[in-house]
């Protein structure tokens, strides 16, 4: 049996271009792309963490260096020019695969170059104090709004129903 796990991973990637009128796709530095494994025409899904937006299309190369990570086509409705996004590639691996495998996570800074390599995909960006790992079990609760938002309906009477 084969199983569908992470193969790369580009973590908090900025959006640099969108052109909706393209025919579509992901267009990637190919420096990112051969830091995370990511290879032309490969399917790949893209979350934006600023909307919450998730797509699938392909990665084609982009120029080595340039920082680049295009939103062509259709998917320029969603992911638009300076969102965060993370993107993934998926490998599907049989059992004997499985446990030599390790994701390719790259941490990049916001003009895409890479800061960071790893393969822990739950690992936060290096020097990055507002992120926690995702392995922690218990939600952070650290911003004004989250707390009055929580002390507000721990205070609020119940009503009563008619």
């Amino acid at each position: 049996m084969q199983r569908t796990l992470l193969n790369g991973k580009i973590h908090r990637a900025t959006v640099t271009q969108a052109d909706l009128h393209y025919v579509g796709s992901l267009t990637i530095d190919q420096d990112l792309m051969e830091a995370a494994d990511i290879v032309e025409g490969e399917l790949v899904q893209v979350v934006d963490i600023d909307n919450g937006a998730r797509l699938n299309t392909y990665a084609i190369t982009g120029a080595r260096g340039s920082g680049v990570i295009g939103i062509n086509g259709a998917a320029a409705h969603l992911v638009h020019p300076g969102h965060l996004v993370i993107i993934m590639s998926f490998a599907a691996l049989d059992e004997s695969e499985r446990a030599a495998h390790r994701p390719r996570v790259v941490h990049v800074d916001k003009t895409n170059r890479v800061v960071a390599l790893g393969a822990d995909p739950a690992e936060p960006v290096p020097g990055a104090p507002d992120q926690i790992p995702g392995t922690v079990s218990e939600p952070r609760r650290d911003s004004a709004r989250s707390e009055a938002r929580h002390d507000e309906t721990a205070t609020r009477p119940n009503q009563e129903r008619n």
